[in-house]
């Protein structure tokens, strides 16, 4: 069966680009009312009945049964096990991609995660102590694929943190594990393992079971009734962000092999149907270039039917007036991968301000920073990159404010602590401050 792929082509100088580029960019994060309570039922549940309501969902949802929860974790020698089975190119893949996300997310913790004080003239000490989690819950996809490398990008920063028990669950339907996605969670180091997935696991990490214990954050992407979940539990727990559809956006300069750009788009687009793959040129024979691609290579992509689906309903192929403007544009849709497709991306960097991950050069393919470049690959999406970041070091660290004030110190804040206090009519907070002046 062959498929076409036809992204919506669009100029800036159209008359009605505004509303075509709104439209296209349309997404809603909006839960299904229908999943929305389905979710809520089965949180309820499993803060009521704990290990019981896990078995049951699992079974239900997974086809998999089992007597206790206890037999539905990992060992840690199962772990062992699967990456000592695995092909040697496979081991030294996970191996070398685990080492270069350790280092960059070590570079991280130095420049953003280290406490720090200083003492002012009257001797009052001010600072920060920066401390880890004690134990945090990653959520991995394991339903329509798997993902080994979600388990490098969620686990890996929270070990370098220093967070203190990394609690991996991951849905295994009709029990089938997969032993890519266990070898990496021995290459990163995560402490525990559970055979459970879907808002149940999610319910399982937030609350606490007598088997699977309460974690203070959970990470890691999941279908709509796991972002449903973790919406609703953020506040018991914290979580990291609700992820939308997969995204890419590409400015091209005109200077790539179109073939490059059209196989970029392609690999946000065989995610699923609403991933977005977008591409911004002033070179209108390159677009048509890029097009021409995309109909030659799609016939070759073993995922044809969802790229195709994706590129023609939420595609886009945009001719601009110029590279400023569309870095302008990519501003405006804040994507969560950008590729900077340029014999000179250096120049239109700065111009950037708003990505979840900005890939520079012709050759920085948006597949290398999934896999194995070192930043993580979890990114903000849906336009979130306007106010959020990508996961990293800091999402499993907490920051206390420290202080300590003189008497000299008190001295000099007292009176004014107090004026304020007066004035916002709480006296009690005004006279605490006064005492230390008698």
């Amino acid at each position: 069966m062959s498929f076409t792929a036809t992204p919506l082509r669009l100029s800036t100088t159209d008359a009605d680009f505004e509303a075509q580029f709104k439209a296209r960019l349309h997404w809603s994060a909006d839960t299904d009312a229908a999943i929305e309570q389905r979710v809520a039922a089965i949180l309820a549940d499993v803060q009521t009945r704990g290990d019981a309501a896990v078995l049951d969902y699992t079974a239900h949802f997974d086809g998999l049964s089992a007597d206790s929860v206890s037999a539905l974790e990992l060992t840690q020698t199962e772990l062992k096990a699967a990456f000592e089975a695995i092909p040697e190119a496979q081991r030294q893949a996970l191996e070398f991609a685990a080492a270069r996300v350790r280092s960059y997310h070590e570079a991280q913790k130095q420049a953003c995660g280290q406490s720090w004080s200083y003492r002012d003239a009257d001797g009052t000490l001010l600072g920060q102590k920066v401390t880890p989690l004690d134990r945090v819950g990653i959520y991995v996809p394991g339903g329509k694929a798997a993902y080994p490398s979600s388990v490098l990008m969620n686990a890996i920063p929270a070990h370098v943190a220093g967070v203190g028990e990394i609690i991996m669950v991951v849905p295994t339907p009709q029990g089938i594990k997969n032993p890519l996605v266990l070898a990496a969670a021995y290459v990163a180091g995560v402490s525990r393992a559970f055979t459970v997935g879907g808002a149940q696991a999610v319910a399982a990490l937030a609350y606490g079971t007598s088997t699977i214990p309460a974690v203070n954050k959970i990470t890691g992407p999941g279908n709509a009734y796991v972002a449903a979940a973790k919406r609703r539990v953020f506040g018991t727990v914290g979580i990291d962000m609700i992820a939308g559809p997969s995204e890419i956006l590409v400015l091209a300069d005109g200077s790539t092999p179109p073939d490059w750009v059209a196989m970029d788009l392609f690999s946000q687009a065989e995610h699923d149907e609403l991933a977005q793959s977008i591409l911004l040129c002033p070179d209108k024979a390159y677009i048509d270039q890029v097009q021409a691609a995309i109909d030659r290579l799609l016939a070759q992509m073993p995922r044809a039917e969802i790229i195709a689906k994706s590129l023609t309903g939420r595609g886009a192929l945009v001719h601009t007036r110029s590279m400023e403007e569309a870095c302008a544009l990519s501003n405006r849709i804040a994507p969560e991968h950008l590729e900077v497709s340029s014999a000179d991306p250096h120049r239109w960097e700065p111009l950037l301000v708003h990505a979840g991950a900005i890939f520079l050069g012709a050759y920085t393919s948006e597949s290398l920073g999934d896999y194995c470049a070192g930043p993580n690959h979890v990114l903000p999406t849906s336009g979130t990159a306007r106010f959020s970041s990508p996961l990293g070091v800091y999402d499993f660290q907490k920051r206390s404010s420290l202080i300590e004030v003189s008497a000299a110190g008190a001295r000099v804040l007292g009176p004014i602590a107090a004026e304020l206090a007066y004035g916002e009519g709480l006296q009690a907070h005004a006279r605490a401050a006064e005492m230390r002046l008698e």
